[in-house]
């Protein structure tokens, strides 16, 4: 028995426990995306004047006025994080709350910078990625939808 024929059991089993990861891994990223964007929106609309305040003062957003920018960024941060936690147009709704996220560190790069922020959002980044690449996963509507759809 060579080496090659030793490895190959124990080398499946590692690949196949490692891919029954791959759903709920991808659930928890949705989950933990999802709600920091949406509690951010949140924050937004409970604190409007404030808010308004941070993206005309603090918040150098390119080619937005800052209100339109405010409006955008709490719509963003509302509507596209349900759709990512409930895996429902899961890939539109990662590369959306991407765009967010990039435009969140391109505006605010010099206080990001300074402590753990921006490592925070290249975290977001990869989980989002994630979401890209693989799509919702087992758990999430799209797959239902996929199921419940799919050609006999």
């Amino acid at each position: 028995m060579g080496l090659a024929t030793a490895l190959q059991a124990p080398v499946r089993t590692i690949n196949d426990l490692l891919a029954s990861l791959q759903s709920p891994l991808l659930l928890f990223f949705r989950v933990y995306v999802g709600w920091v964007f949406f509690s951010s929106g949140l924050w937004k609309v409970n604190n409007w004047e404030q808010n308004l305040a941070v993206f005309e003062y603090e918040y150098a957003v390119p080619l937005l006025n800052y209100e339109v920018a405010a409006y955008l960024a709490t719509f963003g941060e509302l509507v596209f994080p349900i759709f990512l936690i409930a895996g429902l147009g899961t890939r539109f709704a990662a590369i959306a709350i991407s765009f967010i996220n990039i435009v969140a560190v391109v505006s605010y790069y010099a206080t990001l910078a300074k402590g753990a922020g921006l490592a925070l959002h290249q975290l977001y980044g990869a989980m989002l990625l994630a979401s890209i690449v693989w799509g919702g996963g087992f758990f999430s509507v799209d797959r239902w939808i996929q199921s419940r759809f799919a050609d006999d």
